[in-house]
């Protein structure tokens, strides 16, 4: 008789674990139409919330900020103010919801407005279950909605597990967050050790600061969760989950004296990766993140808690409510009509297996001693060290795909093939956005300040401030502010009063493409040829209008063109175009090379033309867009006076840097 390892009861029948939270990252346009997506996903079967916020939202600022106009509802939902909260969670009760919020530089104020909100709905703060995705790090790193600087971003954090503590316990007071760490170019043991020097670096700020004893603290680990990316090469993503699980127990144990076993447990969700999908032949996108999946899920002992899958068409747009239910039945397939959840871990006892996870620990120890040896992850991040890092090993990577060693199917290889019936629908299979959700969220915010008691809110405002000056917990100010309709500007511009605001390195100095050859050698012949006869280099300001923060494709452009012979001037993320005009007319940039992944192109590109106008430089300085382009806006951005516009398609490095030469040889760009 065949040996059984099914997971089996007393009574020897077979039983299944718990499949893990379904979620669906999710929110767009207003609170009302976010609050209609949730309830019709948790209908079909989702078993928790991860809300997407729009950027202004994110970053600070009010929807009717000039400088948020371009970005309100576009890739989340725009929260204002208290109001805006009642409207998202109509008729979803928050003590039943585990509610995730991405949210990061003002994940303090979110928190707060969600506590107050349980309080004006009669509802017990103690009860609510969720986490604050606040991991300001990967901010600094790769995403870009940083606030303050990180000697207060920490403590922002350690505030947060302070005030959750004991009054909402099951809170996950923040999140550390290696999933946009991958995003931008991470190795396996990059993102196991980023992460894990940004979880010490959380506890020691929380210990430093004195507010716990060693049962609190020991409580306050546990709370600790973390939220990972899975890659397309599943087998060595799952060792790396393993791993993950193994570090935790070693640090939490050795460092930290966590004698409880279940607050040394690594407790995480996951997102596959969004990073490897492509824009051709998009339909390929569904098999990425099956196989991406199955890293996070075969193997028993590492399996995540909680997951959420991008859609097939996230390298186009956002995706539609039909795209994000494909997914969600995704995970619904492998935890119910598989037999995954039958067993114990499938991978106990493998040689193979065990070899891969211990190589990845021994690198990623190595890593976080010399993070360690700097002073810790604020002395890393202040340095550029891990900044510089990142972007070395995503020039690496596109450098592989760029020769070919890196095979991707549909871009490097295998590129002809049926076009998609996936977008041929009318809608292009892509999300349209409503432009009328940018005036709903303005609207309510103009009624909310009108309606509000203007001195209350200005009490709690400088009550904020004077805890923020003094040392105090701000969270308890920062509730009622919520509960006195400040908005999220304001709470955001209180603090910017007295914390300042923080401009990290960029950390493409120094870095070099690994591409040679006979075609970068005729480049730089021509950069040679312009050069000679204009006597300097062609000069390019590569910015990144608005508050979209993800600079992969900015610090690439900015490291390609210097490689080939340009002068660049890139001064990082959230630009207002006004500073990048500014800053091509002043340097006598002959093209202007604008990143956007946040859908706001037409509106930022317009922007970006009627400034160059009014400087008199707009038949000079030469604009080219890249981002997440939908093909059908391409004409309209042309229309404009943007003379180029490259997309994910364009993965090249090489080709754009010719069509950006082509560009200006075909200009007749006078000298500036």
């Amino acid at each position: 008789m065949a040996e059984r390892h099914e997971l089996v009861n007393e009574a020897g029948e077979i039983t299944r674990d718990r499949p893990w939270i379904f979620r669906t990252y999710a929110g767009h346009t207003s609170a009302r139409a976010s609050n209609a997506l949730y309830r019709k996903n948790l209908a079909q079967g989702q078993t928790g919330l991860s809300i997407a916020f729009d950027l202004p939202t994110q970053c600070g600022y009010d929807s009717d900020d000039p400088i948020a106009l371009p970005e309100v509802g576009k890739v989340g939902v725009p929260i204002n103010s208290l109001d805006d909260l009642h409207v998202l969670f109509a008729e979803i009760p928050l003590s039943q919801m585990n509610t995730s919020m991405t949210i990061n530089g003002t994940s303090m104020w979110l928190l707060a407005l969600y506590i107050a909100l349980a309080r004006e709905r009669g509802e017990s703060e103690a009860a609510l279950m969720g986490t604050t995705q606040n991991d300001i790090i990967k901010e600094y790193l790769a995403r870009g909605t940083y606030i303050f600087p990180p000697e207060h971003s920490l403590r922002i954090i350690a505030e947060m597990y302070e005030y959750c503590l004991e009054r909402v316990p099951n809170w996950n007071a923040s999140n550390v967050c290696s999933y946009h760490l991958q995003e931008a170019g991470a190795t396996p043991a990059q993102e196991l050790a980023f992460a894990l020097s940004t979880a010490i670096g959380i506890l020691d700020s929380i210990k430093a600061r004195g507010h716990f004893d060693q049962a609190q603290f020991e409580r306050a680990v546990g709370r600790v969760s973390f939220f990972v990316n899975s890659g397309i090469r599943f087998v060595e993503e799952m060792c790396k989950m393993r791993a993950f699980v193994a570090l935790w127990e070693e640090i939490t144990r050795e460092r930290y004296q966590v004698r409880e076993a279940k607050y040394r447990r690594f407790r995480y969700g996951v997102q596959v990766n969004s990073l490897g999908l492509t824009e051709n032949q998009p339909e390929n996108n569904a098999w990425r993140i099956l196989i991406e999946a199955l890293g996070v899920t075969l193997s028993r002992d590492a399996r995540c808690r909680a997951l959420q899958l991008p859609a097939w068409n996230e390298a186009l747009s956002l995706p539609r409510p039909w795209d994000q239910q494909w997914s969600l039945r995704l995970q619904q397939i492998l935890a119910y009509e598989t037999d995954l959840l039958e067993y114990p871990d499938l991978f106990e006892g493998s040689p193979v297996v065990a070899s891969k996870v211990e190589a990845l620990m021994t690198e990623a120890r190595a890593e976080i001693e010399k993070i360690d040896g700097m002073g810790g992850v604020r002395v890393a991040i202040e340095s550029g060290y891990m900044k510089t890092a990142l972007v070395r090993s995503m020039t690496e990577r596109l450098t592989r795909i760029s020769r070919g060693e890196l095979t991707v199917v549909g871009m490097n290889r295998w590129q002809e093939g049926l076009a998609s019936p996936l977008v041929s629908a009318a809608d292009g299979g892509l999300f349209q956005v409503d432009q009328g959700g940018a005036q709903e969220a303005l609207s309510a915010l103009q009624e909310t300040r009108a309606e509000r008691d203007p001195a209350r809110a200005k009490q709690a405002l400088e009550a904020l401030k004077a805890a923020a000056r003094g040392g105090e917990n701000m969270l308890p100010a920062s509730i009622e502010c919520a509960l006195a309709r400040v908005t999220t500007g304001e709470w955001a511009g209180a603090l910017r009063e007295v914390f300042g605001e923080y401009r990290p390195v960029t950390g493409i100095d120094g870095q070099r493409l690994g591409l040679e050859g006979e075609r970068v050698a005729k480049l730089r012949a021509r950069v040679q040829r312009y050069t000679d006869e204009r006597g300097r280099r062609p000069r390019m300001v590569v910015g990144k209008p608005g508050l979209d923060g993800h600079s992969n494709g900015a610090e690439m452009i900015a490291v390609s063109a210097r490689h080939v012979g340009f002068d660049v001037v890139y001064s990082g993320i959230r630009l207002r175009p006004e500073e990048i005009v500014a800053s091509a007319v002043e340097e006598g940039a002959d093209v202007i090379g604008a990143s956007v992944l946040s859908g706001s192109h037409l509106a930022l590109a317009e922007q970006l033309m009627t400034l160059l106008a009014a400087e008199g430089a707009s038949e000079r300085i030469q604009v080219v867009f890249g981002g997440i382009i939908p093909q059908a806006d391409i004409p309209a951005l042309e229309a404009i006076g943007v003379k180029q516009v490259f997309t994910p398609k364009d993965y090249e490095l090489m080709d754009i840097m010719e069509r950006i030469m082509s560009l200006l040889d075909a200009g007749g760009v006078s000298p500036g």
